[in-house]
């Protein structure tokens, strides 16, 4: 690797280290790639190359992804309604959130809830799916 590459891969990796701690800190908010990518430096379009090689995924996808991840920390400790933990995480629609769980974690935010007093409270989402496979879903 030459020096000028080297630096721009250090280069790369800081802007998404800053955009990274942005999403994780403020991922409840109306988060945006322009307005992120202003805020560490850099132009939109740089922000999307700097996902894509140093996270291997998207902006949206990112986000999508820290989201999804803090609402089921959310599930298995508040007692709020889905729909308030889907909005206190950055969802507008309920039904939005519902198959995007299902997706990211293999279950719905119902299952997550419902295996809070089972003795289960650890377990990642797809440990309690695949613990709940004979349940005849």
């Amino acid at each position: 690797m030459s020096g000028a590459s080297h630096v721009t891969q250090r280069a790369r990796r800081a802007i998404y280290a800053d955009a990274d701690a942005i999403v994780r800190a403020e991922y409840a908010r109306d988060l945006r790639p322009d307005a992120v990518a202003r805020r560490v430096g850099t132009s939109r379009r740089q922000l999307q190359r700097v996902f894509a090689e140093v996270g291997g995924t998207t902006f949206a996808a990112h986000l999508t992804r820290v989201r999804l991840d803090r609402a089921a920390e959310l599930l298995g400790r508040d007692p709020r309604p889905v729909r308030e933990i889907a909005r206190a995480v950055g969802f507008r629609s309920p039904g939005g959130f519902s198959v995007a769980f299902r997706r990211r974690h293999g279950v719905p935010p119902s299952a997550v809830r419902d295996c809070r007093g089972s003795g289960s409270r650890d377990r990642e989402p797809q440990q309690v799916a695949a613990g709940d496979e004979g349940r005849g879903r």
